[in-house]
């Protein structure tokens, strides 16, 4: 018999149905929502808006402005490998706008794109907290200070 669930994204998603109702009850249900259908989907798929913005009572623009405002937050699948540079000013005080021209310029992307080939995708931070070490990166989640491109590169070909 052939399965009848929705598939992932659909307004109908099971997944996501599960996490609203999971969550309703949790006081300020709006970010945790968020962050497990991220977790559960690898992205905020624009079909999961209208279900969360209905059960919240809340519009859509208010929606899409929490997703947009928090940069953990993605519209779509990242990379196998997730690299974020610090765009802070005192990070591009000490070189952070060259660390960033040549990590995107050697991937062939700009900001929060990611490789034809599902490998890497590059996004910008406004801070990672290692301002006295800038410029800084995170790869994959490993803190990166007075990052070179050298540094944020390795290790990305897999």
């Amino acid at each position: 018999m052939p399965s009848t669930a929705a598939p992932h994204g659909t307004p109908e998603d099971p997944v996501i149905a599960r996490i609203i109702a999971d969550h309703l009850g949790v006081e300020g249900p709006l970010l945790p929502i968020l962050h497990a259908v991220q977790a559960a989907l690898g992205h905020i798929p624009a079909a999961a808006h209208g279900p969360i913005a209905e059960a919240l009572n809340i519009t859509r623009a208010e929606l899409h402005g929490v997703i947009s405002f928090y940069h953990d937050f993605r519209d779509r699948p990242a990379g196998r490998h997730v690299v974020r540079i610090c765009r802070s000013e005192a990070c591009q005080a000490v070189g952070g706008v060259a660390l960033s021209q040549a990590v995107l310029d050697k991937l062939g992307l700009d900001w929060h794109g990611t490789t034809p080939d599902g490998r890497v995708t590059v996004e910008p931070v406004y801070c990672l907290g290692l301002c006295a070490c800038g410029p800084a990166a995170m790869v994959d989640g490993a803190l990166k200070g007075r990052a070179t491109p050298e540094d944020v590169l390795a290790g990305l070909e897999a």
